[in-house]
């Protein structure tokens, strides 16, 4: 199957602990690369978001952005730690006897290093969770793209239709015009009254015929629709052979068009050219 290298895809993640929201996008890029926007206490996952996105991804300028809600409700229960208080609280008395039995706050007991402590939140928990979600984000994120891939596809098996028809009509037509400039030819010597060896005439016009000849270039042509139809069924990552073989295709047009003697054929020669370059500008999204 044939990818784009343009795609969006969203995932939220809704626990105990908050939610999150996972966001991945991409444009096309000649090479791979990633871009992370995460918050400071998960940067540690970059390394294997990226491992992730360089086994799945060939090419592409890939944005990938969470955003981390944690929920206030859910943070660590506090504990007392009661050995801790009532050792404060003998000692507090003691002190309170020395200076004429003033009272101690209870609040300042609690506020004594170690007194009250909260449970840490568990977040390598959280890790699990976020990367699941980064998988689920993932998988969709490559579903976009071939989605918009097979319509790429489309489109460009459109133009290679038109190529053929192009081709197929240049070859049609190529006899009738050969004559036809034969005749034209034949014409302005005997309007000029001018005596030719039949022999000699007749050598040049073969000549002439065989550098109008477009046979090789419409049979490569041909063959250019063959392999790139053949790619596109091939799929996977083919972006920069696809690439080449516009290359190979603009080179047949621009030869075609060098020998064009008549307006169809040129016009032929401008239209393939035409269909080119609305392939190689969908080309340019494939990964």
């Amino acid at each position: 199957m044939i990818h784009s290298m343009t795609a969006f895809a969203r995932v939220e993640i809704k626990e105990d602990w908050g939610n999150a929201i996972w966001e991945i996008r991409s444009v096309n890029q000649r090479f791979l690369e990633n871009y992370f926007r995460l918050p400071e206490q998960f940067r540690g996952i970059e390394p294997v978001l990226r491992e992730r996105f360089r086994k799945a991804l060939a090419r592409g300028k890939v944005e990938c952005g969470l955003r981390f809600n944690p929920n206030p409700s859910a943070k660590g229960k506090l504990s007392l730690n009661k050995e801790l208080a009532s050792q404060l609280l003998e000692h507090a008395g003691w002190i309170n006897e020395q200076t004429l039995n003033s009272q101690v706050n209870p609040v300042e007991i609690m506020r004594w290093p170690g007194v009250m402590e909260a449970e840490e939140t568990d977040m390598d928990a959280i890790q699990v969770d976020l990367l699941k979600g980064f998988d689920r984000a993932l998988e969709d994120f490559i579903a976009a793209r071939a989605r918009e891939g097979e319509n790429m596809k489309v489109l460009i098996e459109q133009r290679l239709d038109g190529i053929v028809t192009q081709a197929e009509t240049v070859k049609a037509r190529m006899p009738e015009i050969v004559q036809w400039q034969r005749d034209r030819i034949l014409e302005k010597f005997e309007e000029a009254k001018l005596e030719l060896d039949s022999q000699r005439v007749e050598q040049e016009l073969v000549l002439l015929a065989q550098k109008m000849d477009v046979d090789e270039e419409t049979d490569r042509l041909f063959s250019h629709v063959k392999e790139t139809r053949s790619i596109l069924k091939k799929g996977g990552a083919q972006g920069r052979r696809l690439d080449f073989m516009m290359q190979e295709f603009n080179r047949e047009a621009n030869t075609l068009g060098s020998k064009s003697i008549n307006t169809d054929i040129t016009n032929a020669a401008v239209e393939l050219k035409v269909l080119i370059e609305q392939m190689r500008e969908q080309i340019q999204n494939i990964e």
